[in-house]
């Protein structure tokens, strides 16, 4: 489902994360010990044919046989980050990417333009819990958002978390945060570099005290549930023994309950490990206590659903007061090849689901009959929209739908009877409605690729509308025009793509171009406002974004036909994208720019191993690249619902059939190309851009390939707007410099 914040920031328009949490389209994030032997003052240029000096990488000649395939995997020693002699090789990588970067004319330009962009004033739509609101700000003068409240609507804003204060070098970051329904606690995670390792914490709002009891460490996939008298909250827990395997972690997740002022490591145990690391649990109780839901989501492509009456049964507790009561699960939804997501209100779930109708629809259900056949339908599926997110405000239910990759939103009374639709400014991306079940007030925020985000108040009851705050960019989006084109794909399909531009662009092929895909986890990339892009529109370019399969624009249909076995089709249509830019002369493959992050990362790789000849240079952030092997590292095992395992002989054949780091031939002319990693990314491993970037710097007879290694940041980098005004700088400088440098100071 679309992955949308109601926060005004200019850095990230979304959600920024992972495999299966994508990389935004934007410009920000994302070895041996001898020098480099090539001097600073020569710069990487795609106009140059002399091969650099890469840092010195020995191969191993390792081969397994799988499924009766002989695969060599000659760089295997660089799986192991522990190994002196692999840190010796990413310092040399990374002091060598260094040189070539800060060598590059007009780096410094950039940088100095993208602090003008982010380094702004910003604030997030607030979460009111009893007449306490609660919000993020950024400022201009600080590297991380501000966390505040205030009591009441026009109290005094009071400071909650500062995470500037937290580390000297900004290496403590603040990760999802949690209030209580009374508003007087908030639960949340501290992380180390960005990473999504965490420890959860609880602060009482009031004293501004962090509680010394309640700190809950393996809280990586967790969220707090809080109950309506606020004395404790169901989460996540994810064990924090070494003695786990990493990638086995996940299938050791429970559901636990959490009682305020008691120790944590007694915990009682909600629902137990499911023993499967291709699974993930939650649980959310419904805001009156009655009901809890437990999910277990398969991969991204079903899930299933139990739920307890938690005023039924008992327990140690007093039941819904405490959380802790309630009946055994009663399964809402199990076995079933589909997606369900539940709310709960006055009794009744209200189910959206793309059961029979990829579209996505809604029902309404009587916990006391949860049997399918008893199931109600109370939003029908569309034929012209998807469904893309729902939730209960104001005794309303709130419906997004993406049209042609853009938004519209709908308010439907409880029995699906259409109230109005929202009045958006245009055609872009709405971030919500956000509110409570029983509360009148909402939130949304509305940004295109040229209007930059805008919050909105509104009445559920009567619709009236203002705006709540506004963000403010130094750009002039006033000579550019974004269009939306259709174009076929190689097996035919209809594939759409918004292209930002200047009114007065030449179609001759000579506008350089910079093309961002994802494509994969029902991730849907509609239009967001990128301050980031303006840099290199202003540079003369054109910046683009196709709607590939695999993502959710167009329903879960859409999504598999860009998973598993048809993973291809993803790279097929990416493909066919920069095609059509250079068939309409928008552009030319020596001045065409690819830029993808994570599962994009592994778009990247595709693209360039399958058409190399096709792109002039590719930005390439913290991927996956090595489809082999991937399940054995970080998270891999949570994505072989979407892939495939290498386990499974017919898998293993479409992964082999793809997988970037297995395909890099010797002696071919690639395009340059920049790996962005991190050094804490506990989600996609490090090894695939190390392994990667080994190769293709020993095959390739084109342009450079440089690995960029990022300091105590995770997979979404360094949560600091200095990193993200470098690190933006550095791509778009080695861009810029693959198709004719600079074109204004």
């Amino acid at each position: 489902m679309r992955l949308t914040a109601l926060v005004l920031l200019g850095l990230c328009a979304g959600a920024c994360g992972g495999a299966g949490q994508p990389e935004t389209p934007t410009m920000s994030s994302t070895p041996m010990s001898s020098t480099p032997e090539t001097p600073p003052n020569t710069p990487p240029s795609a106009a140059s044919s002399e091969r650099l000096a890469y840092p010195a990488t020995r191969t191993v000649p390792i081969r397994d046989v799988l499924h009766g395939v002989e695969v060599a995997d000659p760089y295997r020693w660089l799986e192991d980050v522990k190994s002196p002699e692999v840190q010796a090789w990413m310092k040399a990588q990374d002091d060598f990417t260094r040189a070539q970067i800060d060598a590059l004319p007009g780096r410094e330009a950039l940088a100095a333009r993208l602090k003008e962009l982010y380094y702004i004033d910003a604030v997030s739509a607030p979460r009111h819990r009893k007449g306490r609101y609660f919000y993020s700000r950024r400022h201009a003068t600080k590297e991380k958002s501000v966390v505040y409240f205030r009591d009441g609507q026009k109290g005094e804003e009071k400071v909650l978390f500062d995470p500037n204060t937290w580390s000297e070098d900004g290496s403590v970051s603040l990760g999802s945060w949690h209030p209580s329904w009374d508003g007087k606690r908030v639960a949340y995670k501290v992380q180390r570099n960005n990473s999504d390792e965490a420890t959860m914490h609880v602060l009482d709002v009031a004293t501004n005290k962090k509680s010394e009891v309640d700190v809950i460490e393996g809280a990586k996939y967790a969220s707090a549930s809080w109950t309506p008298a606020g004395d404790g909250f169901y989460y996540v827990w994810l064990p924090t023994d070494p003695a786990v395997p990493t990638a086995d972690r996940p299938g050791y997740a429970e559901i636990r309950f959490h009682k305020l002022g008691e120790d944590p490591r007694k915990d009682r145990v909600i629902r137990e490990r499911t023993g499967d690391p291709s699974t993930f649990v939650d649980a959310t109780l419904s805001k009156d206590g009655h009901f809890l839901i437990l999910t277990v989501q398969h991969g991204w492509a079903t899930n299933d659903i139990y739920f307890r009456d938690l005023r039924k049964g008992g327990a140690a507790g007093a039941g819904g007061a405490s959380g802790t009561g309630g009946s055994k699960d009663v399964p809402l939804v199990v076995g079933k090849k589909a997606h369900y997501y539940a709310e709960v209100y006055k009794d009744r779930f209200y189910v959206m689901t793309d059961e029979d109708a990829p579209h996505y629809r809604v029902f309404e259900v009587d916990p006391a009959r949860p049997e399918r056949a008893a199931w109600k339908e109370v939003v029908k599926e569309r034929a012209d929209a998807t469904l893309d997110s729902f939730s209960i405000i104001g005794g309303h239910l709130a419906l997004g739908y993406l049209k042609n990759a853009s938004s519209l939103v709908e308010l439907r009374a409880l029995d699906g009877k259409l109230v109005r639709e929202l009045r958006l400014p245009g055609i872009g991306t709405v971030g919500g409605p956000l509110g409570l079940p029983d509360e009148d007030e909402a939130y949304f925020s509305f940004e295109s690729y040229t209007s930059p985000p805008e919050i909105f108040s509104t009445s559920i009851k009567t619709g009236k509308t203002e705006t709540y705050a506004k963000i403010q960019v130094p750009v002039d989006s006033s000579p550019y025009v974004v269009e939306q084109v259709f174009f076929p794909s190689k097996d035919g399909t209809r594939i759409s793509m918004f292209i930002v531009r200047r009114k007065d662009m030449p179609r001759d092929g000579s506008t350089r171009t910079l093309l961002y895909g994802y494509g994969g986890f029902l991730v849907s990339m509609s239009p967001h406002f990128m301050s980031s892009m303006y840099p290199w529109l202003e540079q003369g370019g054109v910046f683009a974004v196709a709607n590939l399969r695999g993502g959710g624009e167009y329903g879960e249909d859409w999504h598999k036909a860009g998973m598993l076995l048809a993973k291809q089709n993803t790279f097929d249509d990416f493909i066919a994208a920069a095609e059509y830019l250079v068939r309409e002369k928008v552009t030319r493959p020596d001045r065409l720019v690819i830029q993808g992050g994570s599962n994009g990362g592994l778009l990247m790789g595709a693209a360039v191993t399958q058409r190399p000849d096709l792109f002039a240079a590719a930005l390439c952030a913290v991927p996956l690249l090595d489809m082999v092997r991937y399940h054995l590292f970080g998270s891999g095992k949570t994505w072989t619902g979407e892939y495939g395992s290498a386990e499974n002989a017919e898998q293993f054949k479409v992964l082999h059939g793809y997988s970037p780091y297995h395909h890099v031939k010797a002696g071919t002319k690639y395009p340059a190309m920049f790996l962005l990693s991190a050094d804490s990314d506990d989600r996609v491993d490090p090894m695939h851009a190390r392994k990667f970037a080994a190769a293709m710097q020993a095959a390739t007879t084109g342009g450079p390939v440089l690995l960029r290694i990022e300091k105590n940041a995770g997979h979404g980098g360094a949560d600091l707007v200095r990193s993200a005004v470098e690190k933006g700088a550095d791509q778009y400088a080695f861009a810029i410099a693959q198709t004719g440098g600079m074109t204004k100071p």
